[in-house]
Parts: structure tokens; sequence; C-alpha cells
């Protein structure tokens, strides 16, 4: 066959294929899309707004509605339940080792939330939510996050002038620009660098681990000195039995039942708070040893003016401050950096209390 030939059975392959629409319609297959059709379709919506449906929500009502159609997932305060995704907190945490990527802390647009939700939500529901709903869970998400405060309302009008906290992290992708080239030279198939040469051990180097005796990790210590540690008697100083004591007598008052309680209900505070041994400031600051310590006084945290001179003041945590604050965190401390709603059943609250009066340093 001639390559002519070729070329020509090529280009009436090509014809029959971008004239397939044409030939269809001459057919009578099918029929063009309605406006209507195509617009429910269409639901993009983009960083200025473009796309948006009319309607609003204000906070209060997004509460009720994430309560009955996300919270099942994403928890009541958007803290993640299991292995579902975290929605609120994690500012400051994205240079860290395990950074929390939430709509406060990492996401670039809130056109980005709102299209999300009314199309994909919630999981195994997608599209049951309406457009005044989508609103409403929308502004419950801002103020998780801190980002407005309770008696906000969203809506079409006002959703560009609200910006994400992490707006400015993203750039455009200029890696088909600056690295692709880097990937389309001839590659080197021989004596592409210098001969690779140990010059130290690690041990030289002082990174391999020791044993607490100073013999590399690994090797057989002296037997007797194993004999002579173990009968070493080991007591504890009485000055650290005697600071313990007051806190075990204190969890031994309390009803176990309430404290495992409290541990459960902790699991919503568990994004922002860390408790337990070694445990340090995150989102929010570390809670070992809250009640009865001042009001902002975990050294090393951040904490909002109100709570700051709070503390000046000389009030403490105890378990009346603790509910207040526990029951409506912006009301009882206005200006907080405490991004969830608060604890609504006075249960809840007093189970948490016990539990985190069991925590000490």
């Amino acid at each position: 066959m001639s390559k002519s030939l070729n070329l020509l059975i090529g280009a009436g392959l090509a014809v029959s294929v971008l004239s397939g629409p044409v030939l269809a319609g001459q057919m009578g297959l099918g029929r063009p899309a309605m406006p209507e059709e195509i617009a429910a379709w269409d639901m993009t919506v983009l960083p200025d707004g473009t796309g948006l449906r009319p309607g609003s929500g204000d906070v209060l009502t997004g509460e009720e509605v994430f309560g009955e159609k996300c919270a099942s997932c994403h928890g009541e305060f958007a803290e993640g339940i299991d292995s579902w995704p975290v929605l609120a907190g994690g500012q400051g945490t994205l240079t860290d080792r395990r950074p929390v990527k939430t709509i406060g802390s990492y996401w670039p647009h809130l056109s980005t939330v709102w299209d999300y939700v009314h199309r994909s939500m919630p999981f195994g529901g997608a599209q049951t939510v309406t457009v005044d709903e989508t609103y409403a869970i929308t502004a419950y998400l801002l103020y998780s996050n801190g980002l407005v405060e309770d008696d906000f309302v969203l809506s079409d009008q006002n959703f560009a002038e609200v910006s994400l906290p992490n707006e400015g992290g993203f750039y455009p992708d200029d890696r088909p620009d600056r690295e692709y080239p880097m990937f389309r030279t001839e590659p080197c198939m021989a004596n592409c660098g210098a001969p690779v040469k140990v010059t130290k051990r690690a041990i030289d180097l002082r990174v391999t681990p020791t044993d607490p005796d100073g013999r590399p990790a690994g090797t057989l210590p002296d037997l007797m000195i194993l004999a002579s540690a173990a009968a070493a008697p080991s007591a504890e100083p009485a000055a650290a039995m005697e600071a313990a004591a007051p806190a075990a007598q204190a969890s031994q008052a309390i009803d176990p039942n309430l404290i495992a309680d409290g541990e459960k209900v902790f699991k919503k505070c568990a994004a922002c708070h860390k408790v337990g041994e070694g445990a340090k400031n995150g989102t929010g600051p570390q809670l070992n040893a809250i009640v009865g310590r001042t009001i902002g006084g975990v050294e090393g945290y951040k904490y909002s003016k109100t709570l700051v001179g709070m503390g000046e003041e000389g009030k403490v945590w105890d378990e009346a401050a603790l509910d207040g604050f526990l029951e409506k965190p912006k009301s009882y401390a206005k200006g907080t950096k405490m991004s969830f709603a608060g604890l609504k059943k006075e249960s809840d609250r007093a189970a948490l209390i016990a539990y985190l009066s069991t925590l000490t340093e």
C-alpha cells in the first residue's frame, strides 16, 4: 500500500471522528441540551464567587445542620472522628512533621468549601444539602475555625469578602516550565559521578545508639552489672510521692465511670489540645494540671488578651470557670482563640472536667 493511500485513509478516519456529532444529529439521535439541564450539571463555583447560587445561612443554623448531616463523620465541632478528616483547628501546624490540614489552616479559598459541600456531601447522600443549608454549614465551619463571630450570616452577597488564612500560601504550578526540561535531557548511563568511598564507621561518628552503660546498643553487658542493678532498691523520691498523693486521692474520689465518659468527650478536644506525658502546646495549650491552674498560665503559649487579663486578675480554672468556658467559650471570654461553639450538655461538661482533674504535670 502506498504512503499516499495511507495518508488518505488516516485523513478519512479523522474526518469521520470529528464529524461524528454532526452525523448523529442528522440521523435523529439525541437532542441539544436545554439551558436548565446545563445549569443543573455545571455546579462549579470559582474563588471570586462566580457560579454561586443566591441564598444565605447563619452560624447557628449551620451548627444544627452540621450536627444532623455532618457530625457523624466530622464530629460535633468539626474535630474529625476516626479516619474522617478534621475541619477545624490546625493553625500554625503546616510546618510541623504532621501538619493538621483544615479549612482554617490549609484550604486557600472559601469557594472550595461551598462547592465541595454542595456538590459531594454528605457522604452517601451527595446533593441532598440545599443551597441555604450549604451557606449555613460553610458559615459554621468559618466560626469553628475562629474566623467569624457566632452572629455571622454568609450569603452570595458577602461571600467574596471572606478570605481564608492560607489564601496566600498557594502559587501557580510552574513545573512544566521549571522542572520538566530537567528530565528531558539525555540520561547518563555510565561514569555519572565520583566513586563512593567509606571513610568512617557510624560508631566513629558517634551516631550509633548506646546502652545505658555506654556500650554500643545490642552488646551483651556484664552479668554482674545487671545483677547489682536488679538488687538495688528503687525508691521514688519522697517529694514526688507527696506531690502525687493529692492528685491520686482526688482521682479516687471521683466516679471512675464519669472519668471514662470525660475521656470520651475529650476526643472532641484532642485535635487542638494535648495531655499526658510529654504533652506540648499545639493549636491550643497542653492541658495537664489545668484544674486549679491560673487562667492563661501555660508557659510558652500565646493566649488571647482576655485570658491573659483574667490570669493577671488572679482567676483560676476551677470547676465553675471551666464549666462556664466549656459551655460557650466565646461568650465567657470574648476574643478567645477557642474554635468550637461549646459543650451544650451539662453532663458532658461535668465528665470532661472530671477527666481533666485526673491529669497531672
